[in-house]
């Protein structure tokens, strides 16, 4: 989308003036059929993407997904653990606008992300449990991500880990796998449901079983990565989509 496009659909929709608050930068829209960012420069190297849904940088889901990046290390992958919550996260407006550009019309992380889509093999969300869901900055940072570049992680694997006092793991963990399920994304699989207990970084230290999950987790991320690789390099490629058929209980 050129800067004239992309100017005259924000004069179509007002967004430019009845949202004066977003940062919509033409400039930034002018290369938008190039949003795939940069590829790893070198076939071999493996990277997974460590998303903390948390607002505690350093808390508990850090200290899980940071199990996660020992393990995957071991195995020769590289990983990055990005921290979303330094800033607010807008949710979904439902405008449109990523239809169009392949990105988010709110130019936040959510963009900084999509132009690196490309650099990871894999993916891993973490959160904490908030009235037994995600939390609300992963939950606006990924539906905002799907929408606008969901296509970009299809035939990826990916996982979600949750971090609680208590309870309400499964039902984090159920909302965040949906993620993958409707972006033909093959989920990674651990010894048990991947959470960790604690209120406290050092209790969640003290979890023995759901550090070795999250480790479990991380080889078999590994692993998975691995034999797609392998795959593609025997000419295994990913299948062809059909094209999509969207129905309604209506007609």
């Amino acid at each position: 989308m050129t800067r004239r496009e992309a100017l005259k659909y924000m004069i179509l929709t007002g967004l430019g003036t009845l949202i004066p608050w977003l940062d919509i930068r033409a400039d930034s829209l002018e290369n938008t059929a190039s949003v795939n960012g940069k590829k790893n420069e070198k076939n071999d190297i493996m990277k997974v993407l460590l998303l903390n849904g948390s607002p505690h940088k350093g808390g508990c889901t850090f200290t899980a997904l940071s199990e996660i990046a020992g393990a995957l290390k071991n195995d020769g992958v590289d990983s990055e653990i990005i921290h979303i919550a330094d800033r607010p996260v807008s949710g979904c407006m439902g405008c449109g606008f990523c239809r169009k550009a392949g990105r988010c019309v709110v130019n936040d992380k959510v963009n900084e992300l999509i132009d690196r889509l490309d650099e990871f093999d894999g993916f891993i969300f973490g959160s904490p449990v908030h009235y037994a869901a995600a939390s609300g900055f992963i939950t606006s940072f990924l539906d905002r991500l799907f929408y606008a570049a969901g296509k970009k992680m299809a035939y990826k694997p990916g996982a979600a880990v949750a971090s609680c006092r208590r309870a309400g793991s499964t039902a984090t963990l159920d909302q965040l796998n949906k993620y993958f399920t409707i972006s033909n994304m093959p989920i990674v699989p651990s010894q048990y449901w991947n959470m960790v207990h604690g209120f406290t970084p050092d209790d969640v230290r003290k979890d023995e079983e759901g550090l070795q999950i999250m480790r479990t987790l991380g080889h078999n991320m590994a692993w998975m990565i691995k034999c797609f690789k392998a795959g593609g390099r025997e000419g295994i490629n990913p299948p062809e989509s059909e094209p999509r058929v969207s129905t309604n209980f209506i007609k």
